[in-house]
């Protein structure tokens, strides 16, 4: 996948994380005893990651269910709509397994400077 596809799902995942943080009130003290006046609200990454996890699964489980449901002969569901939810589905795991060989990467790049 080519860097500008990567930037790409990387800023759409900084703007996930940016809709799901939890705004603190003008003027919080952290933990150093600085001021946030506007600072981007602090985000735990283990649960934005573990959303993100799940968002790709729930997206896996609906493209399977509708999947399912057309083959059974369901007239609710149309060939369209199944083929779409396989491709959400499919790139939204290809975006994720990215952004996993991306933190990779950085792990093994920070591992390299410590040497």
């Amino acid at each position: 996948m080519s860097d500008m596809k990567v930037d790409q799902i990387l800023t759409q995942i900084r703007s996930l994380r940016d809709q799901t943080a939890i705004a603190r009130p003008e003027g919080d003290v952290n933990s150093l005893g600085a001021i946030n006046v506007g600072a981007t609200p602090k985000v735990d990454f283990g649960s934005m990651l573990k959303q993100s996890i799940d968002a790709v699964n729930e997206t896996q489980k609906n493209a399977g269910a509708m999947s399912a449901a057309f083959e059974r002969g369901d007239d609710n569901v149309s060939l369209t709509q199944v083929m779409v939810n396989l491709q959400k589905s499919e790139v939204s795991f290809k975006a994720m397994v990215e952004v996993r060989n991306k933190f990779v990467d950085a792990y093994q790049e920070v591992m390299r400077m410590s040497m």
